[in-house]
């Protein structure tokens, strides 16, 4: 029988740059102030990313501009999403995992799968292996996770999500109808607002309810979607933990937002930080990508995107950002979106442009530019200095 760990961060970009302040002579551990991260505080409708426990306790919440959350908390310090740093701090993690495991796959910035089957050769407890990671990765990285045990990604993902911080829970098919089944139904994975309020006019209300379910009902309003519904609530799941796409075949970076999104701002915003990193990452391994995608995810988990072919090949942030954001306009229907995210694919190491008849010729020197903006950034901080050409477009802020 398979067994599944499922590790997630708590409260990861808070904790994570928290450390890194700390490790940089900050004398005050940001976690134990009213403090976010968040994005520019100089525009409403920067959002708030993170939120430590005492600004939750504040009123202040995921996904709300910082200038509410201002409104809420007025002593409020606001701290930069440094990317870069959240993925230097989950690779260094996910390189942790494949000491214990050589099957792990990883499900965000800061959310593994690891296949433990056989294990138990090694670990005749794997509870107690479980409490010993969780104690060893907070001494080792100076942060906590939840861990999640089942026979099965899903579960393992359910369990993880029981009381936090810093525990370890399990949830094996012996102990769905205890620990699952009682649950409200939109706490099930994959049951979104709208999929939620269908089904509470349907009487259905806990995940038990939705368990014996009649299947035909719930195909009439479902579609396929029904059938894993059915199992989800049943805690039915076959699929393998299995590793991402081989290497520089695509880079692509997600952000699960904490609540649904219907603000394209605050869209536009997750988008601005995600084309940076994209922007960054693609100069760093000195490629140019000829696709840019956009990834989007509403509420209801129906994944759509949307794609371009470029003209000209680019790692430029600018030229990412600008791209994606007109992807966003024609792609998204205004559905309440759950995540979004940058894909770049087709990649070349040569920069061909070609030029248009109607477009003034490209500038090279942008490049260089960009360039020297990632070395100044590398030794002083990301916030250090940013091109206004990215901060602005025809004097209108994106």
């Amino acid at each position: 029988m398979r067994v599944i760990f499922h590790v997630d961060v708590n409260n990861a970009f808070l904790s994570w740059t928290a450390l890194d302040l700390l490790r940089q002579g900050s004398t005050v551990d940001i976690r134990k102030i009213p403090a976010v991260i968040g994005g520019d505080e100089t525009k409403r409708h920067g959002i708030v990313v993170a939120k430590s426990p005492v600004a939750k306790k504040m009123g202040v919440v995921t996904a709300e501009t910082l200038y509410s959350a201002r409104k809420k908390c007025p002593n409020l310090k606001v701290f930069p999403a440094n990317h870069e740093l959240y993925h230097r701090m989950s690779n260094q993690l996910y390189e942790y995992f494949l000491t214990i495991t050589p099957v792990v796959e990883r499900f965000s910035v800061d959310e593994c799968f690891l296949d433990m089957t056989g294990m138990e050769y090694l670990h005749k407890d794997l509870y107690a292996f479980a409490l010993q990671m969780k104690e060893e990765i907070k001494q080792k990285f100076g942060y906590t996770v939840n861990i999640g045990i089942a026979n099965n990604k899903l579960c393992a993902k359910m369990a993880s999500d029981f009381e936090k911080p810093d525990k370890v829970h399990t949830l094996f098919q012996s102990e769905v109808a205890s620990k699952m089944w009682p649950l409200p139904v939109e706490e099930l994975f994959m049951v979104g607002k709208s999929t939620s309020k269908i089904l509470h006019q349907l009487g259905i209300h806990t995940i038990h309810d939705l368990a014996i379910a009649d299947p035909l009902l719930l195909k009439r309003y479902f579609k396929s979607f029904a059938i894993t519904l059915k199992n989800y609530a049943n805690g039915i799941d076959d699929s393998p933990v299995g590793k991402k796409e081989a290497k520089n075949k695509s880079i692509s970076t997600t952000e699960t937002l904490p609540t649904d999104v219907t603000d394209k701002k605050m869209l536009k915003e997750v988008l601005r930080y995600q084309a940076d990193e994209i922007g960054h990452s693609l100069r760093k391994e000195g490629y140019y990508a000829k696709t840019v995608a956009i990834i989007l995810r509403n509420s209801d988990f129906i994944d759509y995107s949307k794609q371009r072919k470029l003209v000209n090949p680019t790692n430029v942030t600018k030229v990412i950002y600008e791209t994606i954001c007109a992807l966003l306009d024609q792609a998204w229907k205004k559905d309440p979106i759950r995540l979004i995210g940058i894909r770049v694919t087709d990649f070349t190491k040569e920069n061909i442009k070609q030029i248009s008849l109607f477009e003034d010729a490209i500038d090279d020197q942008q490049e260089q530019v960009q360039k020297t903006l990632d070395e100044l950034q590398m030794k002083f901080g990301k916030e250090v200095i940013k091109p206004a050409s990215f901060l602005k477009h025809d004097g209108k802020e994106q």
